[in-house]
C-alpha cells in the first residue's frame, strides 16, 4: 500500500491555525496595557489589566472581525478583479502580452531588473506594498508566457517592492511615522538607508534572475512547475490581433495604474513640489470601477455584459479577499485579548541596560516576531517606537538607528510571514503553496537578515 505524501495545508488552514494559537496565547500571556496620549503609548506606563482570554466564539468570529477591519482592502481587491475581468474580455491584454514577448525576442529576462527597480523605487519612497496586489494578475501571465513559472512573476513584484520597503529611505508610512516618534528628522540616517537599498535591491534582482535563468534552462528546477498559475498565455496558439482599438484600451489600462500610483504618493510629506491627491483604498476602488466601465463600453460591450463580466472578475479574486480578511483577524484577536501591549512590554524589559551594539541588534531581533504579530508597519511604529527610542538614548544609540532597525525587520518579515495579507494574496493569485514560497525565498531572507545586522553595527561604529 502506497504511503500518502504530506501535503501542505492551504493558506486558509494555516491562517486559522494561527488564529487558534493566538487565542490560546491569550489564556497564557497576561493581559496588560500602556497609557496612551493622542493614540501614542507612554514609555514606562505599562500596567496589568483584567484578563481577556479569547474562547471558541472569538476564534470563530476572528475572521469576520478581520473582514470588518480590512474591508477597504478587500473591496479594493474585488474592484481590481472586476476591472481586469472586463479588460481581459477585450483581448487587449493577450494581444499586448504576445506583442511584448514577440518584440523582446528572447530578451525577456531584462524585464526582471527593470520592473524590480521600478517596484523597488515605489517601496523605498512611499512604501508601495498593498498597492502591488493590483499588479500580480497583470504580470504573472507575462512571465508565464515568457517560459518562466508563477514564482518569477510573484518575485518580481513582491521581492522588488519588498527590498525597497526593507530599506525605506523616505517611506512616510514606516520611516516617516517612526522618525516622528523617535524625535529625529527623516533625513537622519538616510545615507545608510540609501546604501542599504542599493545593496538589497541588487541582491534581490540577482536572486530572482538566477532562479529565472535556471527555470528557463531546466523547467524541472521550478519549485512549483512551469505554467503554475491562474492565468496562462500560450504563444503556440494564435493570438488576438493588436488592433488600434486594443491599443487605446491598453493605453487607458496603463493610465489607470499610473493614476493609482500617483494618487497614493504623499508628495507633500516627501518635500516634493507636486500636488498630493491623498488617495487610499476607497478612491482607488472607485478608480478601477470607473476604468472597467469605460473600457467595457469602449470595447463595444453591452451594459449587461459589462456588469456580468465585472462581477465575474470580482469573483475570481474573492479567495484573495478572504485570505486578507482572515489574516487581519489575527491582529484583531491579539488586541481583543489584551496581549499586544504585554508582548511589547516584554521587549521593553529585554532592551533595558544593553550596550550600543547589543541594543541595536536586540531591537532588530525583537521587531522580527513583533512584525509577525502586527504586520502593519505604521501600526507597529505607533505602538513601539515611542517606547523603544528613549531606551536607545541610554544605550548610546540614536533614534535614526532605531528607525532603521524597525523598518528593516518589518520589511523583511513581511515577505515571508503568513500574517501578511500581500504575501498570502499574491501566492493565492499565482497558485503557489506557502511552503514552496518559503523553500524558494529563505536564502534571500537570510542574506537580508545578516546584511541588515552588518549595516546596523556599521551605523553604531560610524555614529
Amino acid at each position: 500500500m502506497e504511503k500518502s505524501k504530506f501535503r501542505m495545508p492551504t493558506a486558509y488552514t494555516i491562517l486559522f491555525l494561527l488564529i487558534i494559537l493566538v487565542a490560546a496565547a491569550t489564556w497564557l500571556i497576561p493581559s496588560g496595557a500602556y497609557e496612551y496620549v493622542d493614540g501614542v503609548p507612554v514609555a514606562g506606563s505599562y500596567h496589568p489589566t483584567e484578563p481577556m482570554p479569547q474562547g471558541i466564539g472569538a476564534v470563530l468570529k476572528a475572521a469576520f472581525s478581520g473582514f470588518y477591519d480590512a474591508v477597504d482592502v478587500c473591496v479594493f481587491i474585488l474592484m481590481v478583479g472586476g476591472f481586469l475581468g472586463v479588460v481581459m474580455k477585450t483581448g487587449a491584454v493577450d494581444a499586448g502580452v504576445a506583442r511584448i514577448i514577440q518584440r523582446l525576442g528572447g530578451r525577456e529576462k531584462w524585464l526582471i531588473p527593470i520592473l524590480m527597480l521600478l517596484f523597488g523605487l515605489g517601496g523605498t519612497t512611499y512604501g508601495m506594498w498593498e498597492e502591488t496586489m493590483a499588479f500580480y494578475p497583470l504580470l504573472i501571465p507575462v512571465f508565464l508566457a515568457a517560459g518562466y513559472d508563477a514564482v518569477v512573476g510573484i518575485s518580481v513584484i513582491l521581492l522588488g517592492a519588498g527590498a525597497g520597503v526593507i530599506s525605506s529611505t523616505v517611506n512616510p508610512f514606516a520611516t516617516g511615522i517612526a522618525a516622528g516618534f523617535a524625535g529625529v528628522s527623516l533625513g537622519e540616517g538616510i545615507l545608510l538607508r540609501i546604501l542599504q537599498w542599493i545593496v538589497f535591491e541588487s541582491a534581490a534582482i540577482w536572486f530572482v534572475m538566477a532562479y529565472a535563468a535556471k527555470v528557463k534552462k531546466n523547467p524541472s528546477k521550478s519549485v512549483v512547475g512551469v505554467g503554475a498559475g491562474k492565468i496562462q498565455v500560450s504563444m503556440e496558439e494564435p493570438q488576438p490581433e493588436f488592433t488600434p482599438k486594443r491599443r487605446v484600451i491598453m493605453i487607458l489600462f496603463t493610465l489607470v495604474f499610473l493614476t493609482m500610483i500617483y494618487g497614493v504618493i504623499p508628495f507633500d510629506e516627501m518635500g516634493l513640489p507636486l500636488p498630493s491627491l491623498g488617495w487610499w483604498f476607497p478612491e482607488l476602488s472607485a478608480l478601477f470601477l470607473v476604468g472597467g466601465v469605460v473600457i467595457g463600453f469602449l470595447d463595444g460591450q453591452r451594459e449587461d455584459e459589462v456588469a456580468e463580466t465585472f462581477v465575474a472578475g470580482c469573483a475570481d479574486l474573492l479567495g484573495v479577499a478572504f485570505i486578507i480578511g482572515v489574516s487581519r483577524g489575527i491582529t484583531v484577536l491579539m488586541n481583543d485579548g489584551g496581549i499586544t501591549d504585554t508582548i511589547l512590554h516584554w521587549g521593553e524589559e529585554a532592551l533595558s541596560g544593553a550596550g550600543a551594539i547589543s541594543f541595536v541588534l536586540l531591537v532588530y531581533l525583537l521587531y522580527l516576531p513583533l512584525t509577525v504579530l502586527i504586520p502593519s508597519s505604521s501600526g507597529l511604529a505607533t505602538l513601539s517606537v515611542p517606547i523603544v527610542a528613549p531606551l536607545g538614548e541610554f544605550a548610546g544609540v540614536g533614534g535614526d538607528l532605531v528607525v532603521t532597525a524597525f523598518q528593516s525587520a518589518s520589511g523583511l518579515v513581511n515577505i515571508v510571514t503568513p500574517t501578511a495579507a500581500v504575501v498570502m494574496g499574491a501566492l493565492a493569485l499565482g497558485h503557489v503553496p506557502y511552503d514552496r514560497w518559503i523553500k524558494y525565498v529563505w536564502k534571500l531572507a537570510l542574506y537580508f537578515l545578516l546584511l541588515t545586522m552588518a549595516f546596523l553595527v556599521a551605523g553604531v561604529w560610524l555614529g
